[in-house]
């Protein structure tokens, strides 16, 4: 039974009520037809979905692979490792977020590292807050074309002070995956179907691998549209999905919760989450390259997937720009009148 069904079931014969009342007399558009419209017009954007209290309230193809198939999510990757990170805390593998890399995973720190690399927190990490060198925009082909892509991502020279300035880096989400694979005594794809996959009834391919065979923590990972929704539903039932506890209340609050922002979008950052308000409801993203997007909206009971071109870029100034406007002014909009 969905998540609220009572309450959603009464809410949505009273609008239904409403729109038979109200709606063809007036000349009303439906506004979830107005939402669909929005995005169809955006040329880089695939399919969409939209669920309020459990229920479908849009899901639509415009273009490119169909509604079931898992595609690339990019970025959207750094959420789903952010969420494997609170289940080994629930799980006591790590400590807290406090915990060092050399607390938790000193194999992986190289030697020659400078020592500030041991004394790196979690939350340094799942918050891009290493202070190092990003692996991330221009360097990220030089990265991926090293021999060892953690030793590479550590061996690079501080920028910044550990705990400052969000430097937006896949590397430091990949050194994070190869701690929760060091600390849970599996790989990261072995982690994300047991602790994500399962409960949640995600399909979740195998994806890319660095040259000693750990799963990249931070990219490349591929699901569907509805697995993409569900993922965020979550996080707006507290970490429980159909009376399982899948994450921690405590996790779920905490990632929610500002600890940096972003220097490109100027959006505040959580724990793998970009967090934004409008039109007074709070909402978080999970963001990848392209335009693959998770929102949800607590206040408003919603979760929201949209997919997109992969191979083209979504600046916060160009396409991705369309996509906060898709949201801010119509999305939210839309679901503040259910």
């Amino acid at each position: 039974m969905p998540r609220n069904h009572h309450i959603m079931t009464r809410r949505h014969l009273i609008a239904a009520g409403a729109a038979i009342l109200a709606g063809p007399a007036l000349g009303r558009e439906d506004p979830w037809k107005a939402v669909a419209d929005r995005a169809r017009r955006l040329e880089q954007c695939h399919a969409l979905m939209i669920r309020i209290g459990g229920d479908d309230v849009l899901a639509e193809r415009f273009r490119g692979p169909g509604l079931d198939r898992a595609v690339p999510v990019k970025s959207v990757s750094k959420t789903i490792v952010a969420a494997l990170t609170g289940a080994a805390l629930d799980r006591g593998e790590i400590s807290g977020v406090t915990a060092t890399l050399a607390d938790v995973a000193p194999r992986l720190i190289p030697s020659g590292a400078d020592p500030r690399v041991g004394a790196l927190t979690v939350e340094n990490l799942v918050t891009m807050q290493a202070g190092l060198e990003r692996t991330s925009g221009q360097n990220y082909g030089a990265w991926i074309s090293s021999r060892d892509w953690v030793s590479d991502a550590l061996l690079r020279p501080f920028v910044a002070e550990p705990g400052g300035r969000m430097l937006y880096s896949t590397g430091s989400f990949h050194v994070l995956g190869a701690v929760l694979a060091e600390v849970g005594g599996a790989s990261l794809l072995t982690l994300a179907r047991s602790r994500l996959g399962n409960p949640l009834g995600m399909e979740i391919p195998a994806w890319t691998r660095d040259p000693q065979g750990r799963y990249l923590g931070g990219n490349e990972m591929a699901l569907t549209l509805s697995d993409m929704v569900r993922f965020g539903e979550v996080y707006l039932s507290a970490g429980v999905w159909e009376g399982t506890r899948v994450l921690s209340r405590d996790w779920v609050n905490a990632s929610l919760q500002p600890r940096t922002s972003s220097p490109f979008s100027g959006l505040d950052y959580g724990y793998g989450w970009f967090l934004g308000r409008a039109a007074g409801q709070a909402y978080a993203l999970a963001r990848g390259y392209g335009g693959q997007v998770i929102c949800i909206v607590p206040g408003l009971d919603l979760s929201m997937a949209l997919t997109s071109d992969p191979t083209r870029p979504a600046r916060s100034q160009g396409y991705f720009g369309d996509i906060m406007r898709l949201i801010e002014d119509a999305v939210i909009p839309a679901a503040a009148q259910v």
